[in-house]
């Protein structure tokens, strides 16, 4: 498959930053029919050696980072590892939070008799913390800016919906108003910062919101 709607964002010798297209697997699914992937098309098309540091949802788009040797991926998986990276991400919720900002500090697990999603429990859960600010309120629905400090699966978008908040266009989370209020998956990863594995140097890419 062509890198077609995959925008590379930044690249040198070391790393690949790149704009994930919604709808598009991060990396190969377990079936035959979930191979083409980001990870694939971009092996594929020019870049033989990248290797796929973190990963997007299916449905969410936005930066994610490659290496492009053996040294580079293992630092970068470091800094993801020991949270020395910054992440934020612009999504569209339902309805409209009291507050201007706020944390959202709950334990999660997978859910395994309604897979794939994955649920609050206060008993098995890991720990999640995400830090969330409204940037601006539209009738029955706002923007948002979440920052998760933690990376567990489906964090965001389990936690938005924790606090009666649920994600637009969200088929596994939202509820059937949310769900028909935009045609995907509203969520995208738009900004992201690390320190480069050769120069030292601290980098940030962002990429805004295609909603």
């Amino acid at each position: 498959m062509p890198l077609s709607n995959i925008r590379i964002i930044h690249q040198d010798a070391a790393v690949l930053v790149v704009n994930k297209p919604t709808l598009l697997l991060s990396v190969p699914g377990r079936a035959d029919d979930n191979k083409d992937c980001l990870i694939t098309r971009l092996q594929e098309n020019g870049y033989p050696e990248a290797r796929i540091v973190h990963r997007l949802d299916w449905e969410t788009s936005g930066i994610i980072l490659l290496a492009r040797d053996p040294d580079t991926h293992r630092e970068l998986s470091r800094q993801f590892h020991d949270r020395e990276t910054e992440k934020a991400y612009t999504a569209l919720c339902w309805g409209q939070p009291e507050l201007d900002s706020g944390s959202i500090d709950l334990p999660l697990r997978y859910d395994p008799p309604t897979k794939p999603r994955h649920v609050v429990d206060h008993e098995f859960g890991k720990n999640a913390l995400t830090f969330w600010r409204v940037l601006e309120r539209c009738g029955d629905w706002c923007r948002v800016e979440l920052t998760p400090i933690t990376g567990r699966s489906h964090q965001l978008r389990v936690h938005m919906l924790s606090i009666g908040h649920p994600l637009l266009g969200d088929g596994l989370y939202a509820h059937e108003q949310a769900l028909a209020a935009w045609p995907r998956l509203c969520l995208h990863a738009s900004m992201l910062s690390f320190t480069h594995p050769q120069s030292g140097e601290r980098l940030r890419f962002e990429c805004p919101a295609p909603f």
